[in-house]
């Protein structure tokens, strides 16, 4: 979470940044579901994890994606798409949920550099909440130093805050 952005937005960046903000509900979706991989990460309750290869992530037309995470399997990754200026996603999340805990997990929310401090975080983080009401925030790991004003803006009134908190027995380590 860099404070001082290398380049600054023009106006034709920033209103296209509003708009991306005000579109987090517009969100494509990958399942690429593998239930009979899940029904063993469930039996050995997540001690087997293996996976050949990263999953291949396609990048949806929508402003917002949900799609299986490259990272760790059995999480989900939040993008937010600006092709119009940018050949990359310029906000990623990690997450994880558990209903029967009524716990979700964040991890490694990237924004690029330039659009950094516009509130791309804070709308994509507010929508994951949105998706799922109820649930308490976490990350896995402690926060960086220079990350811990913007944990602690995001994490304002939010349940769990966004503090470091384990995976419950029912998702995997991450």
């Amino acid at each position: 979470m860099n404070e001082d952005s290398p380049d600054t937005l023009d106006e034709q960046q920033i209103a296209a940044v509003r708009q991306l903000i005000a579109r987090t509900d517009d969100v494509g979706r990958v399942s690429e579901r593998e239930p009979r991989r899940n029904l063993i990460v469930w039996l050995t309750r997540g001690r087997w994890r293996f996976r050949r290869g990263r999953p291949v992530v396609p990048t949806l037309d929508n402003p917002w994606q949900d799609t299986t995470c490259p990272e760790r399997a059995g999480w989900r990754t939040r993008a937010a798409n600006l092709r119009r200026f940018e050949d990359e996603f310029v906000l990623a999340v990690d997450y994880q949920t558990c209903a029967d805990c009524r716990i979700g997990w964040v991890e490694q929310p990237y924004t690029l550099p330039r659009y950094q401090r516009h509130g791309l975080a804070r709308a994509g983080l507010a929508a994951l909440r949105s998706e799922h009401p109820g649930l308490s925030w976490y990350t896995l790991g402690g926060h960086f130093p220079d990350s811990e004003r913007f944990w602690t803006v995001v994490g304002t009134g939010v349940p769990g805050g966004y503090q470091q908190g384990k995976t419950c027995g029912h998702v995997g380590p991450g």
